[in-house]
């Protein structure tokens, strides 16, 4: 089967990909995953084919305002809109889509006449279980929750609106409103497999039928993959230190975020792996070493305790390393799953990034690394998410529908 995997955004929200890619690959599929030109070496190296995607969304921090962050994000998926009209060259049996290109691709599908398979890293249908993951992690109640989340549904739709306009033109489709496209796609039942664990977030009840949840799926990781010497060596040097990353976000602040990373160890007496990332975190000395983009499935098991903005890959991968977390989250659904880690008992309260201080930040460290109920719940976790097979779930529902 020809498998057409799409999915846009930051480095957390297309490295799980590759390793659903390599897996699907392995089974005998022929599978091609579309995404931005700065991660054509992750597919290829995963051993897939790649599709470019225009509109790395550079994303770094939250906006000025609601309207700034709309508007950016349609700018964003209209450039992406592009993209995907030109991937039907490509050719597929089957689209899988990720949350973010999931309402671009419906409209790929249609104008090719095949299946799509959802494949979200985040809960995007609305619940009473919870509040909009973009809502900022807070219960609203049952009756809130679920109308938060079918107004953000709304709010979703209008942000596509103009790409969904431009790209059925592109593709030769009659034209259609983005919330009636939606209507269709969940009368049809369509069926969206979630890659997180359910014991960090259960199947809602109320979701309907062919809505689940069956586990992560990870980056790839090539056979025989180890950390560089130095790594090594500093790990070896002294005891477990703390990783401290923000991934994509707060572009231009590594000088300040060095200096406070740096500080807050001291403070709390703990040694520390510092990732780059876009920030451009960049510190020396006693007992600190800064790295660039590590394979977290390697790294994150030598820390005593993670400290990072709470992306959803970010979070499953210190979960899986069954270790403790500080979260800091800065925007979007950070804030959700910063809340899940609280409430699963891996980490202590959340720090805001906009709160972040030295002196937070010590005082979290301290708690996560020395207050051992927080390595006992990440542990527990742990072993719950070795059991699962989030990449072979996908395996499973791609091969039925592609025999139906």
């Amino acid at each position: 089967m020809k498998i057409l995997i799409t999915a846009a955004g930051s480095y957390g929200d297309i490295a799980p990909y590759t390793g659903l890619g390599a897996h699907l690959a392995t089974a005998g599929h022929d599978v091609t995953l579309a995404a931005h030109d700065t991660f054509e070496h992750l597919a290829r190296g995963s051993g897939l084919r790649f599709c470019s995607l225009p509109a790395d969304s550079g994303t770094s921090g939250p906006a000025a305002s609601r309207k700034d962050l709309i508007r950016a994000a349609s700018a964003f998926v209209r450039r992406l809109g592009a993209g995907v009209a030109d991937a039907a060259a490509e050719g597929a049996d089957l689209l899988v889509l990720s949350t973010t290109t999931a309402p671009l691709g419906w409209q790929l599908a249609e104008a090719m006449d095949v299946p799509t398979l959802g494949a979200y890293l985040q809960p995007a249908h609305p619940t009473r279980a919870f509040a909009p993951v973009v809502s900022g992690g807070r219960s609203l109640g049952a009756w809130g929750n679920r109308a938060a989340g079918r107004f953000s549904l709304r709010v979703v739709d209008r942000v596509y609106a103009d790409a969904i306009r431009e790209l059925r033109a592109r593709l030769g489709l009659p034209a259609a409103a983005p919330a009636a496209i939606r209507a269709r796609q969940e009368a049809g039942r369509r069926p969206v497999l979630h890659g997180f664990s359910p014991a960090v977030v259960p199947r809602p009840a109320d979701w309907r039928d062919g809505l689940d949840v069956v586990g992560n799926w990870w980056p790839h990781l090539a056979d025989g993959a180890r950390l560089p010497t130095t790594v090594e060596e500093f790990l070896d040097d002294g005891p477990p230190p703390v990783f401290i990353g923000f991934g994509s976000m707060a572009a231009g602040e590594g000088e300040r975020l060095s200096d406070l990373a740096v500080a807050a160890l001291r403070r709390a007496g703990l040694r520390g792996v510092l990732q780059t990332g876009r920030a451009g975190l960049d510190a020396t000395g006693d007992g600190v070493l800064t790295v660039g983009e590590l394979p977290h499935a390697l790294l994150f098991p030598r820390m005593a305790a993670v400290v990072h903005h709470a992306g959803a890959g970010t979070t499953a991968a210190g979960l899986r390393a069954g270790v403790p977390a500080v979260p800091v989250p800065v925007a979007a659904d950070q804030p959700f799953w910063a809340a899940r880690l609280t409430a699963l008992g891996a980490a202590p309260a959340p720090v805001p990034f906009k709160k972040l201080t030295a002196e937070r930040l010590a005082d979290a460290l301290t708690r996560a690394v020395h207050d051992g109920t927080h390595a006992a719940a990440a542990q527990a976790v742990a072993r719950v998410m070795a059991t699962e097979d989030g990449a072979g779930q996908v395996l499973k529902a791609a091969e039925r529908i592609g025999r139906a």
